[in-house]
C-alpha cells in the first residue's frame, strides 16, 4: 500500500527539543539497511525502556510509516523508543519485507536482530520488552519475527497483515506469543476470508489462540460507533488466560478496507472507532517476553494496613477493603493513565464498579500502594 503523506507534514507542529527523530543505518548481510528512531525526551539511559519495531507495508518505507501507525504521541508519554526500519527494494523496486512472497532472498530476520543489538548498544533496552508492529506486509514482517526471533520479542500486533497459508507448518516460536490482529472484512489487498496466498483470519487467530493455550470462546465487546462517517464499525474478540497469561486479541473492523485504524491519513473505511496505536501499546504494555507482567491477587499486602483487591480479574467490580481507621484514596486509570474513577473510602470497603469499561488491563492506585486489575 502506498501511502502520500509529504504534502500533509508541513501542516503537523514542530516536535520539541527534547524528543529526537534520528535516521541511521547499519549494515547486514553486505546490505546497507537504513532505519529511523525515535526517542522520546522521557527516555534517561539510567532506565531501561522498551523498545517497539514499526514495520511499514509494502510499496511504503519508514517515513510515511512513522507518521501513518503513530506511536510517537504514546512514547512521549510510556517512554518507550520506536524504531522504523526500512525495507530492501524488490525485483520491480518496490520497498518489502521478505515474509516468503515471490523471489525475495533478504534475510530480513538477520537485519532485525542486527538492529536490535546495535540500537541495545547504544541506548538501555529492556530486552524483555521488545515488541513487533506494522501495517500490511510489515503485519506479515512480524508474525514472522513471532515465529523465527521469539528468543527476543515479547509480543506482536498486526495490521491488515496475516499469515501466509504454509507459515503455521514452520513457526515455532520459543514460549508464549501474545497476538493481536487487526483487519477490515472489506480489506481487498489481504482479504479477511483468504485466498490461495493468505489465511482467513480467523484461522491465523485460532492458531495462536490454540498455541497459546487461550480460554474459548472469546469474549466480544461492539466498539461504541463514534464515528459513523467511517463507514465501518469494529468488534473486540478477547482470547484470554493462556500460558503465562498471554492473550489474543481480534479487532474486527466490519467494513473497514486496507487501513490502519485511527490513522488521519485515510478515507471511508479507516475506521475512527478506535485509534490502533493506542490499542497495541496498551496491548503489549501488559507483557514481558516471560508473559503477562505481574499482577496483585486477592489479598497481597505490601503495607502495614492491610488492602484487599478482589476478584481480580473482574468483569464488572471490583471491591477494595482494608483494616486502616482512616479515609483512603484510591484512583482506576487506564495503562496511558487516563484516570476513570477515583475517591475516598469512608468506610472499609468500597466498591467499584467496572462493567461499562472495555476488557484490558488497568492500574488501580490505593494511597500509595498500586495493582494492576484484569477486566474481562
Amino acid at each position: 500500500m502506498k501511502i502520500t503523506l509529504l504534502p500533509l507534514l508541513f501542516l503537523l507542529p514542530f516536535l520539541s527539543s527534547g524528543q529526537q527523530t534520528i535516521y541511521d543505518s547499519i549494515t547486514v548481510g553486505g546490505l546497507h539497511r537504513e532505519y529511523i528512531l525515535y526517542v522520546p525526551a522521557s527516555y534517561s539511559p539510567g532506565t531501561s525502556a522498551p523498545l517497539v519495531l514499526n514495520f511499514h507495508g509494502y510499496t511504503s518505507n519508514a517515513f510515511e510509516q512513522m507518521f501513518y501507525g503513530d506511536f510517537r504521541p504514546i512514547a512521549d508519554t510510556a517512554g518507550f523508543l520506536v524504531v522504523h526500519p526500512m525495507g530492501t527494494l524488490d525485483i520491480v523496486g518496490n520497498p518489502h519485507w521478505n515474509v516468503g512472497w515471490g523471489t525475495s532472498t533478504v534475510n530480513d530476520v538477520e537485519f532485525t536482530s542486527a538492529l536490535i543489538d546495535s540500537l541495545s548498544a547504544q541506548y538501555n533496552i529492556n530486552q524483555d520488552r521488545i515488541y513487533s508492529t506494522g501495517m500490511s506486509n510489515g503485519g506479515f514482517m512480524s508474525y514472522r519475527l513471532a515465529c523465527e526471533l521469539s528468543d527476543r520479542i515479547a509480543a506482536i500486533a498486526s495490521v491488515t497483515g496475516d499469515f501466509n497459508v504454509n507459515t503455521a507448518a514452520s513457526c515455532h516460536p520459543q514460549h508464549q506469543m501474545p497476538v493481536m490482529e487487526i483487519h477490515g472484512t472489506a480489506d481487498e489487498t489481504v482479504p479477511y476470508n483468504g485466498n490461495i496466498l493468505f489465511n482467513p483470519i480467523p484461522t491465523t487467530v485460532n492458531y495462536w489462540v490454540t498455541y497459546n493455550s487461550c480460554v474459548t470462546p472469546p469474549v466480544i465487546t461492539s466498539l461504541p460507533d463514534i464515528n459513523q462517517a467511517d463507514g465501518c464499525t469494529a468488534e473486540h474478540q478477547v482470547y484470554a488466560n493462556g500460558t503465562n497469561g498471554a492473550e489474543v486479541e481480534h479487532y474486527k473492523i466490519i467494513g473497514g478496507v486496507h487501513a490502519w485504524p485511527g490513522s488521519a491519513f485515510g478515507g471511508v473505511g479507516t475506521n475512527q472507532d478506535m485509534d490502533a496505536s493506542k490499542e497495541i501499546w496498551r496491548f503489549f504494555s501488559k507483557y514481558d517476553i516471560h508473559g503477562l507482567i505481574h499482577t496483585s491477587a486477592v489479598g497481597d499486602v505490601k503495607r502495614s494496613t492491610e488492602i484487599s483487591v478482589y476478584p481480580n480479574p473482574a468483569t464488572s467490580t471490583i471491591n477494595i477493603t482494608h483494616d486502616s481507621g482512616e479515609p483512603i484514596h484510591y484512583s482506576l486509570s487506564t495503562m496511558m493513565g487516563q484516570k476513570l474513577i477515583s475517591g475516598n473510602m469512608a468506610g472499609q470497603r468500597q466498591e467499584l464498579d467496572i462493567d461499562a469499561l472495555p476488557a484490558g488491563m488497568y492500574v488501580l492506585a490505593i494511597d500509595q500502594e498500586t495493582y494492576k486489575i484484569i477486566k474481562q
